[in-house]
């Protein structure tokens, strides 16, 4: 698991989302079309490739695609 994984998980779920244009620092919140339907597919995202269902609050800390990454890495240890 690494974040261009992640970041290639994102861009194929999200059609509006430019294919290359995702970096580590960018802001999850600041995607094109960011809603709260997306919060949810992107909960799901994780969900269905690492296993795990972030909380609603975990999501409220997360800003950018590298936190998204180290949240999943501490709750897979």
């Amino acid at each position: 698991m690494n974040v261009e994984e992640l970041i290639y998980f994102i861009e194929e779920e999200f059609d509006e989302i430019q294919k290359g244009s995702l970096h580590p620092t960018s802001s999850i919140r600041n995607m094109d079309g960011w809603s709260s339907m997306h919060a949810l597919i992107l909960i799901a995202l994780v969900d269905n490739h690492y296993d795990i269902l972030l909380t609603g609050e975990e999501l409220k800390h997360i800003n950018t695609i590298q936190d998204l990454l180290e949240t999943i890495v501490k709750r897979k240890s």
